[in-house]
């Protein structure tokens, strides 16, 4: 469908109606501007009734009568505003997807382009406060759904020419948007090159979230931990395009994907930056034994009294074997059936609707966890690790896919050989997070390769009065 448009009105109208298989929801409105027969295209559910009414049907059709459809074009776009995005069709394929995306397209007899008008007026989900990055001090707004409206939140926070928004279309059919958001200055042009690179390499039909995006944007070999990040915050989108990063928007996901990714971002929050800094470094180094916690402890516990009780003292023995002597299972097989029983809560607490969410609640706690202990099939010490690992791993959200499936590695690994188990297992999830990079960016960074000055942000919080004299890039990461 590249080249010029039909000329003949009629002949490219059918042709429209062709290629949409006469869908409902083309609206075409035949009309006479300026002595020359018209057609003005527009999506039902996507545009404006009263904007394009104001600002394109009544300035079109009061125009006075002119020599042909040449002067017509020429009149509209040197003597009328109608819309501040104006642009020229010169082909069928740019018609569909501006006419899709809410524009007014307007087509003229004896024309071989048409012009399109800005009057999106589509139902959106208004501005709300992030799900599942809270704070207390900072803002309370995420992105929209809607990408231009992210794109907006963007600019609002930073008002430099610097700040650079690039679009494009992916995925054959559903043709999304994305936006490439970078800061020029900043942005180190190697990566920018590569990432480019990259999302021309994708040739899916559809794009309907940021799922669809990360996996051409990563590594090929198998890693542990994502080395692309999302957010749902503009501030923090907004600080990450400061240091150097590549954001890219998905219209219709309320999630920017940013790159790279580093580890001990996990543990950072935008709240960190608004405390005294003896505080936030003391909540940063909870959130790192939190990490080591909800992966390791179930493992430990079922290693030690498996393989090791000697590590214990009697009194610990002695409450451990008098709660597991009433056990009809064995240790391992409790942690995994405490685990699965969990992660099986977990996800229909997420599935489930609103309303049937309090039953959720009742189930798990009153029955399951308390009729399994009163019973005997669980010991209460096993029932409390297992607690205490499964809230911890919810202080690092992010962390949550990777720290769920490490926690059964470990447990696995704890049951069959004990703390030896764990330890060998513990060398190759740490070889594999050392090797994991993306576009030559260690995910380890700056801990390994170790670089002292990320450490001011990293082992602990240093004050603003000492990070404002150094302009840091994540460029001092590249190997």
């Amino acid at each position: 469908m590249k080249g010029g448009l039909i000329r003949r009105l009629d002949d490219s109208i059918d042709f429209i109606k062709q290629k949409t298989g006469g869908s409902s929801d083309i609206l075409i409105n035949r009309f006479a501007a300026g002595g020359v027969h018209c057609v003005l295209l527009c999506c039902e559910g996507m545009v404006s009734a009263s904007v394009i009414t104001e600002l394109v049907f009544e300035p079109i059709t009061s125009i006075p009568a002119k020599k042909g459809p040449h002067e017509l074009f020429h009149y509209i776009q040197e003597e009328l505003l109608l819309s501040t995005d104006r642009p020229v069709i010169e082909d069928y394929d740019t018609l569909f997807r501006l006419l899709y995306s809410g524009f007014a397209v307007l087509l003229a007899e004896g024309m071989p382009s048409a012009l399109g008008f800005g009057v999106q007026g589509y139902s959106s989900r208004s501005i709300q406060e992030p799900s599942g990055e809270g704070n207390v001090m900072g803002a309370h707004e995420g992105f929209s759904e809607t990408i231009r409206t992210s794109m907006s939140q963007l600019r609002r926070r930073m008002k430099s020419p610097e700040l650079v928004m690039d679009m494009m279309q992916k995925g054959e059919k559903s043709c999304t948007d994305l936006c490439i958001c970078y800061m020029k200055d900043r942005v180190p042009a190697e990566l920018l090159r590569r990432i480019r690179k990259s999302l021309d390499g994708i040739r899916l039909e559809s794009v309907l979230t940021t799922g669809y995006i990360r996996p051409f944007v990563e590594s090929r070999r198998f890693e542990l931990f994502s080395s692309t990040g999302t957010t749902e915050r503009p501030d923090v989108l907004c600080s990450k395009l400061i240091e150097g990063r590549v954001g890219i928007l998905v219209d219709g996901v309320p999630f920017a994907i940013v790159i790279p990714r580093l580890f001990c971002e996990n543990f950072q929050t935008l709240d960190d930056y608004s405390y005294k800094p003896y505080y936030a470094t003391f909540i940063r180094w909870i959130k790192y034994a939190a990490f080591l916690i909800a992966v390791l402890l179930p493992a430990v516990y079922t290693a030690i009294v498996m393989h090791h009780p000697e590590l214990l003292n009697s009194t610990l023995l002695m409450i451990l074997v008098e709660s597991e002597r009433q056990a009809p299972l064995s240790i391992m097989t409790e942690a995994l059936g405490v685990l699965l029983m969990y992660e099986v809560i977990r996800e229909a607490g997420i599935r489930l609707p609103k309303p049937m969410g309090g039953s959720v609640s009742i189930v798990s706690g009153l029955i399951i966890g308390d009729a399994a202990v009163k019973s005997g099939l669980i010991s209460t010490p096993l029932l409390t690790v297992t607690a205490l690992a499964v809230m911890s791993g919810l202080c690092v959200p992010e962390l949550n896919p990777p720290v769920t499936m490490l926690r059964f590695a470990f447990l696995a690994a704890g049951g069959a050989l004990g703390l030896f188990g764990i330890s060998l297992l513990a060398c190759g999830v740490l070889v594999n997070i050392c090797a994991t990079e993306d576009y030559g960016f260690p995910y380890t960074a700056p801990l390994s390769p170790f670089a002292g000055s990320g450490m001011g942000d990293t082992a602990v919080r240093s004050s603003f009065r000492k990070m404002q004299d150094r302009e840091f890039t994540v460029e001092e990461y590249h190997e």
